[in-house]
């Protein structure tokens, strides 16, 4: 994704607001990152090797930052899963050391399966002198899937999809992740040993916190099978009466933080969502706006967050709230959508949290003046659509109107990919090969 000059905010909203999209993006590509936080290579001499592993979706960026910038001398080879089509093209005359293979996100699969297999099986054999890179981004849950002794993938793949659509945030979700898994919870660290582990990790999730990041597969766990089996309750969400007696009895625990296996490790935050809010931050000031950032960390319903962005929104569009028009309001985290069931026969909705969020923003606005929006996850893909997200305008619900459709009812089926479509409303970036999470805008003027 290359730089481009800044529109005009007055005269180009939704371009304007797209540039600002893609500044945060392009501060979280691994090519710009990786290089301040990679260790050099084991000594020539020591009959070390350098071994690559990782998964999420900007694993197959991450690992051709790698490849660009390691010594062509020194040893390196590995395995990498990322999303399907979400390996970037090479770039001319890089040479391939990491084979990179793709697998399913949001719910994993058997190429995924087969993936975290052979990544397992790479561990075997390693020594003291050995260095392990592991290159970690959001998504990696899904594409990492080993089950845990008693479940099957099919098992795997409905406790994944009642989690999302159960309304969990992203931690509660992880922790139940950890705990039926025999690769993730810090367990793929463990495998490692004696070799150093160096993890490099994109954070998207709110907090920035590593044990969360793809379910912390080389990192300790805090949480507990105590935790995980009320995640499961508290969601109605059941497992095979084996793995359940499994969590009760502690058998499934995940390596702690204090834990030996971890000594010497390094992890180190190549992107966070902070700094790509920061980054769309500096562009608004150099286009004449106030820039204020609300927070990188916010969770809860997505259309919810929605309507609170939307009654800031239009406070400072009246005059009357803290934040002073023109000016950009700027927000990330990660919000969650709570699936609603409908009636027998109703077509099934489309669309993910940015689109979500975009609904209950424009219901809110009420076709505010001088007030446009956009949401879009940073990794180009809103949920399993072909869309990062959606772009909100003064006139959005107006035009919905005259097309006969009522927001109301496209939230009432989560369908926001059905509203926004037919009024040009879809961002579509196709993937960025990054993953900072949930990035919105509000430009007020």
């Amino acid at each position: 994704m290359t730089a481009m000059p800044p529109p005009n905010p007055a005269d180009s909203p939704r371009e304007f607001l797209e540039y600002l999209y893609q500044t945060a993006v392009r501060r979280a590509l691994p090519l710009h990152t990786t290089a301040a936080c990679l260790p050099p290579p084991p000594a020539p001499g020591s009959g070390g090797r350098t071994l690559v592993l990782g998964a999420g979706k900007a694993g197959g960026s991450m690992a051709q930052a790698v490849e660009a910038l390691w010594p062509a001398d020194a040893p390196l080879s590995g395995l990498v899963v990322t999303r399907y089509d979400h390996i970037p093209p090479r770039p001319e005359g890089l040479p391939q050391r990491i084979e990179i293979v793709e697998a399913s996100h949001p719910v994993p699969d058997a190429a995924g399966l087969e993936a975290a297999e052979r990544i397992l099986a790479l561990t075997e054999g390693l020594t003291a002198n050995d260095l392990v890179l592991c290159l970690i981004s959001g998504g990696g849950s899904a594409l990492l899937t080993l089950p845990a002794e008693g479940l099957t993938l099919a098992d795997k793949q409905r406790i994944n999809k009642e989690l999302l659509n159960s309304g969990a945030n992203i931690s509660e979700m992880n922790c139940v992740r950890k705990h039926l898994s025999r690769i993730k919870g810090g367990r793929l660290a463990a495998a490692c040993a004696p070799a150093r582990v160096v993890t490099l990790t994109i954070s998207d999730v709110p907090g920035d916190d590593p044990s969360i990041i793809a379910s912390g597969p080389t990192v300790p766990d805090a949480t507990t099978c105590a935790d995980a089996l009320a995640i499961l309750k508290r969601y109605g969400i059941e497992v095979p009466a084996p793995v359940a007696a499994a969590l009760n009895s502690g058998a499934l625990e995940t390596p702690k933080p204090g834990d030996a296996v971890f000594a010497g490790h390094e992890v180190h935050l190549m992107a966070t969502p902070q700094q790509s809010l920061e980054a769309a931050t500096e562009a608004a000031r150099a286009a004449g706006l106030t820039a204020y950032i609300l927070s990188d960390e916010i969770e809860g319903e997505s259309r919810e967050v929605g309507r609170v962005h939307a009654a800031m929104a239009r406070a400072a569009a009246r005059g009357t709230g803290a934040f002073q028009k023109p000016c950009v309001i700027l927000s990330g985290g990660e919000t969650t959508v709570t699936i609603r069931k409908q009636p027998e026969g109703t077509p099934r909705g489309r669309g993910g949290r940015a689109g979500e969020f975009c609904l209950g923003l424009a219901q809110a606005l009420q076709g505010q003046a001088g007030v446009w929006a956009l949401a879009a996850d940073t990794d180009g893909i809103d949920g399993v659509e072909d869309n990062a997200g959606a772009f909100v305008a003064p006139d959005t619900l107006q035009r919905a109107r005259s097309l006969g459709m009522k927001v109301d009812a496209f939230m009432d089926r989560n369908d926001a990919y059905g509203y926004f479509e037919p009024l040009g409303g879809l961002v579509v970036t196709g993937p960025t090969h990054t993953n900072v999470n949930d990035f919105r805008a509000l430009l007020v003027l």
